[in-house]
């Protein structure tokens, strides 16, 4: 059985009942950074064999997950926040499993897009979560306008040393046009700020930006 196992995402007492039984009973635990997946193991006093399988290694791996599912070992799958596969890897191993005729069980939990679209005051419907913005400016403007041109709440994840960037790409394609700009999510000092691409984009020249953000937008939402 290969079980995926949603983390926190910043607050250690989200975690599940479920998902601290299944860690606790896998034979394997499936996860990103074995160091960071340790430390959270380490709080709830769980022990159990860990496997690094991220995006440099997934494909490798897929052999290694295949037969340990069939020679009968249960393994579960994290990242290293937040929902498996949402922007993080997991996706072909997923595959992978089902294709070979292996039972598949997601568990509910915690996922970043969701809290900041709840959050956020937006309409939640339609909405489009379109994961990690270009890195390159060039392809992050082309997404970012047609994003605008389109009747749906757009969510995505951006760094902070490229929020600067992405807010100005939005005041100069949109200056009213109304974004939410949720940081820290369930940590202590979250924050979710909205107003004006313009607005804000003045905020953040001074305030400068850490720690996960998420951005959102609808373009009937002007400010």
């Amino acid at each position: 059985m290969l079980t995926i196992v949603p983390t926190p995402i910043g607050n250690l007492a989200d975690i599940t009942l479920r998902a601290l039984e299944v860690l606790r009973s896998a034979d394997w635990i499936a996860c990103e950074d074995t160091r960071h997946t340790r430390r959270l193991l380490d709080h709830y006093e769980i022990s159990g064999r860990l496997m690094a399988l991220h995006d440099h290694n997934e494909d490798r791996q897929i052999p290694e997950v295949l037969a340990k599912l069939a020679a009968g070992e249960s393994l579960a799958l994290v990242s290293d926040a937040g929902m498996p596969l949402v922007s993080d890897p997991g996706f072909r191993v997923l595959r992978a499993v089902r294709e070979a005729g292996h039972p598949v069980t997601v568990l509910p939990g915690a996922s970043a897009p969701v809290t900041a679209l709840v959050a956020s005051g937006l309409p939640p419907y339609p909405h489009r979560f379109g994961g990690f913005l270009p890195v390159k400016k060039g392809k992050r403007r082309k997404e970012l306008a047609a994003a605008l041109d389109k009747a749906e709440t757009a969510l995505y994840f951006e760094s902070p040393h490229r929020l600067m960037s992405t807010l100005e790409i939005l005041a100069e394609l949109a200056p009213q046009q109304g974004v939410v700009v949720a940081r820290e999510l369930t940590k202590k000092f979250e924050t979710i700020h909205a107003a004006s691409a313009k607005e804000l984009f003045e905020h953040f020249r001074s305030h400068q930006a850490k720690g996960e953000i998420v951005l959102l937008f609808h373009p009937e939402s002007a400010q």
